[in-house]
């Protein structure tokens, strides 16, 4: 038996259990330090109830970028450019307990930061 025929029938018997195989977190915020002391904090809970953690993966920064006149009525040449920027990153939790989700869901995160939870 292979290690892969080994993983795929944890898998299932897992997934039997009732239990997700993995628990992705994908984490958006426009400031990246703000961002970057989040995914340290959710990882920290995570390490603290032992759970196995692959990641942050840096996935790439949404830009939006807005052209504005600067003027009302005649200087159509005159123009201002602004952008957003949306910093991403992404953190699985390998075979989450219900402790470890429990935890994550308390979890107080600063004003700006935004987070995704799902089942895969």
């Amino acid at each position: 038996m292979t290690a892969t025929e080994k993983t795929t029938k944890k898998a299932a018997a897992t997934k039997a259990k009732g239990g997700a195989e993995r628990l992705r977190i994908r984490v958006r915020a426009y400031e990246h330090k703000l961002l970057d002391m989040s995914v340290k904090q959710i990882i920290d809970t995570a390490f603290r109830f032992e759970a196995e953690v692959r990641g942050p993966v840096p996935l790439p920064t949404e830009i939006k970028k807005y052209t504005v006149n600067r003027s009302t009525f005649v200087h159509k040449d005159a123009r201002e450019q602004f952008e957003m920027r949306v910093h991403k990153r992404l953190i699985d939790i390998l075979h989450p307990t219900p402790k470890v989700i429990e935890a994550l869901t308390n979890i107080s995160l600063p004003a700006g930061v935004s987070i995704d939870v799902k089942m895969v």
